[in-house]
């Protein structure tokens, strides 16, 4: 027995029939997706256990301790403090005079510790970059490199010794006619000596992601602008620093990120009771305020108020990069 069959209509057979239409609507995310990725790539992934585990311990377990800056904590009692005490040692160090000087410190070392360490390796990458010699290019690299392979006990303890009283800078004004300064004991030049030894410990190491953002700036350009007839300072200004804007930007709002919590090891090394008016910062009057004096409610406290501006600068950095450059971590 024969079976008639009625032919399609011309330009149907190509269409999909409206059963097999796919459906429209919120795409089911793929659950097996990520244990697809972990069964293949297990081992990248096992890598990321040590860090994960150190930013748990280290990081965000102690962040449970913060809860004593709202009670009444004793050494030897309860980890989590004694009594619910609300916001007294908040109260506490806003009417306390000694804070607020610590904390304009704080912004002067953090002020001056951006604007002279932010911009500096950016210019030493650029000028490391217009070397054409690889022997002296290495040979500066490596000079520059070195202070930050020296820990921060070796760094303060150079700083201190070239500018003490019978140092070699004081030795050498001693010849130029001039009367020994005394570097260490003068509460206004503790910022200079911050500062300066905080460029000679860093600045070389930070050239190194800039050098490695030089190297993705496609080379056309720079032979377009030549042709275009713009010497080498101009190139710079027009491809070189938009080529590693990126990298300026994600730097500098790590750096803002960090702007209150000036180095506290150096700061410690550096100072004494003679510079405490220009010197002593947040971290330091937390330490004595903590660790010396017993008072950990208080300084708990303090150093939440530092958290909490740190973490609003970084957003606030964050937000303003991406509306204005369209640059952001995030």
């Amino acid at each position: 027995m024969s079976t008639s069959t009625t032919p399609a209509p011309p330009g149907a057979q190509g269409r999909p029939s409206a059963r097999a239409a796919p459906r429209r609507g919120k795409r089911v995310p793929d659950r097996t997706g990520w244990r697809r990725a972990l069964r293949r790539d297990w081992q990248l992934y096992s890598l990321a256990i040590l860090p994960l585990l150190f930013f748990l311990v280290f990081r965000y377990l102690p962040m449970i301790g913060n809860v004593i800056a709202f009670r009444r904590f004793e050494p030897g009692g309860s980890i989590f403090g004694e009594e619910w005490v609300g916001l007294r040692y908040v109260r506490m160090f806003l009417s306390d005079p000694t804070f607020w000087q610590v904390f304009r410190n704080t912004l002067w070392l953090g002020g001056l510790t951006l604007v002279f360490c932010f911009p500096i390796p950016i210019v030493l990458a650029l000028l490391l970059n217009e070397v054409r010699r690889r022997s002296l290019k290495r040979f500066v690299q490596s000079v520059s490199y070195l202070p930050h392979f020296l820990s921060i006990v070796i760094v303060a303890g150079i700083t201190m010794q070239m500018l003490a009283s019978d140092g070699p800078v004081n030795h050498l004004l001693g010849v130029l006619g001039h009367d020994p300064v005394r570097f260490i004991q003068e509460p206004g030049w503790f910022r200079t000596v911050y500062v300066g030894s905080e460029i000679w410990q860093t600045a070389g190491w930070g050239t190194i992601l800039y050098l490695a953002a030089l190297t993705t700036i496609d080379e056309d350009l720079y032979e377009a602008a030549r042709i275009d007839g713009a010497g080498r300072w101009r190139q710079i200004w027009h491809v070189t620093l938009p080529g590693i804007r990126p990298t300026m930007i994600t730097l500098l709002i790590l750096n803002v990120g960090t702007f209150m919590a000036v180095g506290f090891e150096k700061v410690l090394l550096l100072y004494n009771p003679l510079t405490y008016p220009t010197a002593d910062v947040i971290s330091t009057y937390v330490y004595r305020s903590g660790v010396e004096s017993n008072s950990f409610s208080y300084a708990a406290a303090i150093g939440l108020f530092e958290a909490v501006i740190g973490l609003v600068l970084i957003t606030s950095a964050n937000t303003l990069s991406r509306r204005t450059v369209g640059t952001s971590l995030w």
